[in-house]
């Protein structure tokens, strides 16, 4: 792959941070494994050793159990010929699944990934992930929105100070970290606020040459190591093992 070519522990610098904006971040590479290159992602989440994601299109969705050490996949499930998988977040032991247009969010289970139950929403789904108390949801906007994590209600809603459509998100400590649609910019958001906490320029890592235009960054997940994200594109080669680093720290 030529994306492989890519050296490990290289150091990708962000450009300097504009006076009063939020700190950028340093992105430094530590690893890589593959990823299944027939991979529209649109969802990524790590749980307990295992690494879902869920692809979209329409006719050729699905949601995977991937072994996060070798990009391998584990077990995969197709979705109705007519949905466009969206964003994932784990909760126990069931799986949350968005779909783009269909306005229809599927409760999996986790040890099969069967469809066990639906709930209905309104706009768009993209990004999906959970904090703990509560689900976090984008819509191709930058408002996110939180749901109840049992009867997917909305509970809340807060505007993110940030020019860009929020895709992919990943909850993590407090903070929901959220893919920017179609950059390759990851952002840090506080969820009370919609502060935003840290931005990361991730515009060397993926595929070089030609490429489809929607052959974009989207999917970050917490790593087994604390601290680290694993982050990829959808149909990319390679998925980045990466840590987020302040400039100068």
């Amino acid at each position: 792959m030529r994306a492989a070519l890519l050296s490990l522990a290289v150091v990708l610098v962000t450009a300097c941070a504009a006076p009063g904006g939020p700190p950028h971040l340093r992105v430094e590479v530590l690893g890589t494994i593959p990823h299944d290159t027939s991979a529209f992602t649109e969802g990524y989440e790590l749980a307990d050793g295992v690494l879902y994601e869920s692809t979209g299109l329409t006719g050729s969705s699905t949601l995977r159990a991937v072994d996060p050490r070798t990009g391998r996949v584990v077990k995969s499930v197709a979705l109705p010929p007519d949905y466009f998988g969206e964003g994932i977040a784990v909760v126990g032991d069931k799986i949350w699944q968005l779909t783009w247009q269909q306005n229809v969010a599927m409760l999996r289970d986790r040890a099969t990934l069967q469809q066990v139950s639906t709930a209905s929403y309104q706009d768009e789904g993209w990004g999906l992930c959970y904090d703990g108390k509560r689900l976090v949801m984008s819509d191709g906007t930058s408002l996110l929105t939180f749901r109840d994590p049992s009867t997917f209600a909305v509970t809340g809603h807060v505007q993110v100070d940030y020019q860009g459509r929020l895709n992919e998100l990943e909850c993590v400590d407090g903070s929901v970290w959220a893919n920017v649609y179609p950059t390759k910019t990851i952002i840090r958001v506080d969820p009370a606020s919609g502060a935003v906490q840290g931005v990361a320029d991730l515009s060397k890592l993926g595929p070089t040459g030609d490429t489809a235009p929607d052959d974009v960054l989207n999917g970050i997940s917490v790593a087994p190591d604390p601290g680290q994200f694993l982050v990829t594109g959808k149909r990319w080669p390679l998925a980045y093992r990466v840590r987020f680093v302040r400039d100068g720290s």
